[in-house]
């Protein structure tokens, strides 16, 4: 089936002329001729059927005239320029997956951005998963944030900037007086891990140094390990402006760490089906927007 053909019936439908309908389409009126030869043999039907000079749509051509216009209307608009974002009449859910001190830097600002222009937005946010999924790819996750630069050229990603690891102990917490990279190793340490491993690139370094610290719990969330460290003599290491909120909140404290931790990325990425959806753009923008925020206090 050739689609093309709807455009020419929808035209022969309106105009009810071979040569009107042809000018219509800047076609010569031979080729529409043939288009319209093609559509009878199609549908089984002679669409237009001569009465004296001029042309009258069959019962069935007459029948179909509406849904013919409408395919066509709608075929032009899926294949035309994107029309003008209208955020007010946007009903639409987005789901943002990622590590939890990213979704909890951007989640009330994007709450806020979308009460007051996009009132029909619905979010729906979630967990970074144990293992890596294609969810991505199958559209099932809109927007991921994370520390890692996608592999698949499918998926494109913006870097929006950088934070360092700190050392996070409650106050009073005997590191709070006297804090050397040696004392900060013999304490005792919870690890933010989604896949609950006891041991990351941090005690790499420390082994450079002869030194080895002592892992007594993987937690899941940077919130619940910042929890553990504010309620124990435990410590973590966390994102030091990503996790601002939640550890002051804490009334937690910090300190910089002598090591040579490089400073982890922030990575939007999405399926490239979405680059040039206007909808989705400004999901990122704002995104980054909140992200990049955070960073700089």
């Amino acid at each position: 089936m050739d689609l093309n053909l709807l455009t020419a019936l929808d035209a022969l439908l309106e105009e009810n002329s071979v040569q009107a309908a042809a000018d219509r389409l800047h076609l010569s009126a031979p080729a529409l001729s043939r288009a319209l030869t093609r559509i009878r043999r199609s549908t089984g039907d002679d669409i237009l059927v001569r009465t004296g000079r001029t042309m009258t749509p069959t019962p069935r051509a007459v029948a179909m005239r509406d849904e013919v216009r409408a395919l066509v209307q709608r075929a032009n608009e899926l294949l035309g320029p994107a029309q003008e974002l209208d955020l007010a009449a946007l009903r639409r859910t987005f789901t943002v997956q990622g590590h939890d001190a990213l979704i909890g830097a951007l989640y009330p600002a994007l709450l806020t951005r979308a009460a007051v222009e996009a009132p029909g937005l619905n979010l729906r946010f979630l967990p970074e998963p144990a293992v890596d999924t294609p969810d991505l790819a199958r559209g099932h996750v809109d927007l991921e944030v994370g520390a890692t630069v996608p592999a698949s050229p499918e998926i494109s990603h913006e870097i929006v900037g950088h934070d360092r690891l700190v050392a996070v102990f409650r106050a009073g917490h005997p590191l709070e007086k006297d804090f050397t990279l040696e004392r900060f190793a013999t304490a005792s340490h919870v690890i933010v891990s989604r896949r609950g491993r006891l041991r990351d690139g941090l005690d790499e370094l420390l082994a450079e140094r002869g030194l080895e610290r002592r892992v007594v719990a993987a937690l899941p969330t940077a919130a619940l390990a910042l929890q553990a460290a504010a309620h124990s003599d435990t410590v973590v290491v966390v994102a030091r402006h990503l996790c601002a909120r939640t550890r002051d909140d804490l009334g937690l404290r910090t300190h910089d760490l002598d090591l040579d931790l490089p400073a982890a990325p922030v990575v939007l990425a999405w399926h490239s089906r979405y680059d040039t959806d206007p909808e989705h753009t400004w999901l990122r923008g704002h995104c980054r927007t909140a992200l990049a925020e955070a960073l700089a206090q």
